[in-house]
């Protein structure tokens, strides 16, 4: 039935989708936002009240790509958006960055969304130095490429938000090597990662599904400045994830 995920699809792989924040400095507060968003956004101002009424937009847009249920139907659980409530059924994930948002949505849990430019972290050297494993640093380091340093750590985000821990004192959990392929400290099955350049970004996600499925999804054109639901809201550009690879056990 349309709007539900509780027959689980082994073969649907979850989707991500992006949107730019609307260029207006201020945005009004829709009547579709829920009392516990509204008491929320009413802490923020400037950009980061913009960067809050534009994720929520997108959030639903999301849940509503996945379910196939209007936007204006769709709305996530009160607190940190890693479900649905309306429809239920989903799992989320939710990043920002530099002026974009990305919400992944799959129909099963572990499911986690890191997006960063691709010009971000100039001195990565320290981070990798402080908080990687003995391996990573060497080949990182001997390597000397800030492209191979934001995947790994796009991968560490990502791998975190999936399987609900924050950065401290995780951050060794998932360890890269450096032909990439990747090692957790969970032992059940299924766990993989996809990663993708788009608009400037990497875009990583980690995600537990029955088999190897590549995701979906895309840029949306972002949100007018009444955060307007009803609109059909056009894909700009799909989302190229190029890079897949399984998450096996080893730590």
């Amino acid at each position: 039935m349309a709007g539900t995920s509780s027959d689980y699809n082994p073969d649907m792989a979850p989707s991500v989708w992006l949107c730019p924040e609307p260029e207006a400095s201020a945005l009004s507060c829709p009547r579709w936002l829920t009392d516990y968003e509204r008491t929320t956004v009413a802490k923020f101002s400037g950009p980061r009240q913009r960067e809050y009424l534009s994720s929520r937009w997108l959030i639903r847009q999301a849940i509503g790509h996945g379910s196939k249920c209007p936007a204006r139907e769709c709305e996530p659980v009160s607190g940190r958006p890693v479900a649905s409530l309306r429809p239920k059924g989903w799992h989320l994930s939710l990043s920002h960055s530099g002026g974009i948002s990305g919400c992944a949505v799959s129909d099963q849990p572990g499911i986690g969304l890191d997006l960063e430019p691709l010009d971000r972290h100039p001195h990565w050297q320290k981070v990798v130095r402080r908080w990687f494993t003995r391996t990573e640093q060497d080949w990182l380091l001997a390597n000397d490429s800030h492209e191979d340093f934001l995947r790994v750590w796009t991968l560490k985000e990502a791998w975190l938000k999936a399987t609900g821990r924050g950065i401290a004192g995780n951050l060794q959990t998932l360890e890269v090597r450096p032909d990439f392929s990747l090692y957790g400290d969970r032992h059940d099955s299924g766990w993989q990662a996809a990663s993708g350049e788009l608009e400037g970004f990497l875009v990583t996600l980690v995600y537990q599904r029955d088999n190897m499925l590549l995701p979906s999804g895309g840029l949306l054109a972002g949100p007018t400045a009444d955060l307007d639901l009803d609109r059909v809201v056009p894909t700009e550009s799909p989302l190229p994830f190029s890079w897949h690879r399984p998450i096996e056990p080893g730590n």
